[in-house]
């Protein structure tokens, strides 16, 4: 027996789900668990942030910039990245995420030109740089946007 592994006797314990405020005879009337008056007493207490009359903190603290609701999420990667792919395999989005390039698919796939691209692929994304086309067609490749 370890002191990790205690636990009281089966059935000694209490639910926590016993009926409040059904008179002296339940063990739990008159105030029911609550104490007397005050604010955690009333009905409908503790507005969330309220900090008892004092400013909250979500007044408090300065508005910042703002969230445009039109943005989109461009999933962005360099050209060294498709080196992974055989020669001749069309590389599409769904591809990039099935071998783990990219992460998740957001709202678009943008090959930029940074590093060098060894192979001769298809590459079908949602955008491209100028510097990505030119080493992937440098390369012997294509590029098509979609």
């Amino acid at each position: 027996m370890e002191l990790s592994n205690l636990r009281p006797a089966e059935g000694s314990k209490h639910s926590n789900n016993f009926r409040r405020g059904r008179g002296h005879g339940s063990g739990n009337g008159k105030t029911a668990g609550k104490g007397h008056k005050g604010q955690l007493a009333r009905s409908g207490h503790k507005k969330a942030g309220f900090e008892g009359g004092q400013m909250p903190l979500y007044r408090r603290l300065p508005k910042r910039g703002f969230t445009n609701i039109n943005t989109k999420e461009i999933i962005a990667i360099n050209v060294d990245a498709l080196n992974r792919f055989e020669d001749g395999t069309e590389v599409t989005p769904e591809l990039l995420l099935e071998s783990r390039t990219i992460r998740k698919l957001g709202d678009g796939v943008k090959i930029l030109g940074d590093g060098n691209l060894e192979r001769k692929l298809t590459v079908k994304v949602n955008a491209f740089s100028e510097g990505a086309k030119a080493k992937v067609e440098a390369a012997g490749g294509t590029i098509e946007k979609i």
